[in-house]
C-alpha cells in the first residue's frame, strides 16, 4: 500500500475547500460542536443514490420544508412522498423512505441507529448508505466507497484491475486509509476531492493535495485510470402512452403497480413496454398521434414511446385508470417520462 497517503493531508484540504450542501455540517461548525442530523444525512444519501448533487439539492430542501422531522415523514401518505419525489427516478427509493421512517419511529423511538449492522436492516439501506450514515452522522470509523472515492483510490494506487472487478480491492484500501479521528469528515473529503479535483475527465492534478502521493499522476496515467469493463449494450423496448382529456378538463390517470417500473407512481395509461407492444387505448375515441417519439432511458433498457391524445365526452367510461379533476391534477407530481409525454401531446390540442 502507498504509505505516503496520510488522511491528515486530505483533512487539511477539506477544512479549506469543503463544499456547502444543505444537508451537511461543515468542518468549522463541527469543530464548534454542531453535529449532523442523522435524518438529513439519511435523506440526502437515499436521494443521492444514482442521482447528482446538483439535482438533489432542490429536492432535499423541498422535502425538509414539507417534512421537517422524521416523525412528520413517518406520518405521510405514500402518494404524497412519491409525488414529491417525481423527477428523481428510481421510485422504489421513495417507497422505502416511508417504510424506513415508520420503522425508525416505531422500533427505535424515532432515533436513527448508529450501528452499521443495524442500519443495514432498514429498507433501502445498503452497505454504502449504512456506512455513510454511520460515518457522517455519528463519526464512526466505517468504510464508505462511492463513485468519487473509487476514482480517487484507483488513481492514488494506480489500480490496473478494471471496475467493477476492482471494487473489493478498493474497499480494502479504503478500510486501511479511513482514520480513527474525524472519519466522517474524511469520507466527505474524499467525496469532495473526487467531485471537484479528481474528476472523471481532465483531473486537476496540479491543485490536488495528494498530487505527490498519487501513482497515476506520477506515471502519467491519471486520464486512463480507473479502467472499466465495457458495458453491455442496453436493449430497446417500445410502447404507447395515452393522454385522455375530458370536456370538463379532467385527465385520465392510473396508479402503477407497487412493484415494477415507476412502481406506485401516478401516470398516464400505457401499453405494455416490450419489443412488440400492442396498441390498446384505454377508451374508445378519435385518437391523434404525435409525429415524433419520446426516447427515455431506464437503468436496464432504452424506451421508445408513441404518445397518443384524445378528447372525450363527460360520460366516457375508461377501460383502465380514473379521471382526475382539473384542480387535483399536478403535472410536476408525475414521473419525468410522463411529463415529457404531456408536453409532446400538448402540441396536438
Amino acid at each position: 500500500m502507498n504509505s505516503k497517503v496520510k488522511p491528515s493531508i486530505l483533512l487539511n484540504w477539506y477544512d479549506k475547500n469543503a463544499r456547502e450542501m444543505p444537508w451537511r455540517i461543515g468542518p468549522l461548525d463541527r469543530t464548534s460542536g454542531i453535529r449532523p442530523s442523522p435524518y438529513h444525512v439519511w435523506l440526502s444519501e437515499i436521494m443521492l443514490q444514482q442521482t447528482t448533487v446538483a439535482t438533489v439539492r432542490s429536492y432535499f430542501i423541498k422535502f425538509i420544508r414539507k417534512w421537517p422531522t422524521l416523525e412528520k415523514l413517518a406520518q405521510a401518505e405514500e402518494s404524497e412522498i412519491t409525488a414529491a419525489w417525481a423527477g428523481l427516478g428510481y421510485y422504489a427509493r421513495a417507497r422505502n423512505l416511508l417504510k424506513c421512517a415508520k420503522i425508525i419511529f416505531s422500533e427505535y423511538g424515532g432515533k436513527f441507529p448508529s450501528d452499521y449492522k443495524t442500519l443495514l436492516k432498514l429498507p433501502g439501506v445498503g452497505p454504502y448508505t449504512a456506512g455513510a450514515i454511520s460515518a457522517i452522522a455519528f463519526d464512526r470509523n466505517e468504510v464508505v466507497v462511492d463513485g468519487n472515492i473509487e476514482r480517487v483510490i484507483s488513481r492514488l494506487f494506480e489500480i490496473e484491475t478494471p471496475l467493477p472487478n476492482s471494487k473489493d480491492e478498493i474497499t480494502e484500501i479504503a478500510r486501511g486509509l479511513t482514520p480513527e479521528v474525524r472519519p466522517g469528515d474524511y469520507v466527505q473529503a474524499m467525496m469532495d476531492l473526487g467531485a471537484t479535483v479528481c474528476t472523471p475527465v481532465a483531473p486537476k492534478c496540479l491543485v490536488c493535495p495528494l498530487e505527490q502521493e498519487c501513482l497515476a499522476n506520477k506515471n502519467g496515467s491519471a486520464n486512463l485510470v480507473p479502467f472499466k469493463l465495457k458495458k453491455k449494450k442496453k436493449p430497446t423496448r417500445r410502447g404507447f402512452i395515452y393522454i385522455v382529456k375530458r370536456v370538463d378538463q379532467a385527465y385520465l390517470l392510473e396508479r402503477r403497480p407497487a412493484k415494477g417500473l415507476l412502481g406506485g407512481m401516478l401516470g398516464w395509461p400505457t401499453s405494455e413496454w416490450c419489443a412488440d407492444p400492442k396498441d390498446k387505448p384505454p377508451v374508445d375515441a378519435n385518437w391523434q398521434t404525435t409525429n415524433s417519439q419520446i426516447r427515455h432511458t431506464f437503468t436496464h433498457f432504452h424506451l421508445e414511446v408513441i404518445v397518443k391524445f384524445a378528447n372525450v365526452p363527460l360520460n366516457c367510461q375508461p377501460k383502465q385508470g380514473v379521471f382526475l379533476e382539473e384542480n387535483d391534477f399536478d403535472l410536476t407530481s408525475l414521473p419525468t417520462l410522463f411529463q415529457k409525454a404531456y408536453k409532446l401531446g400538448y402540441l396536438l390540442k
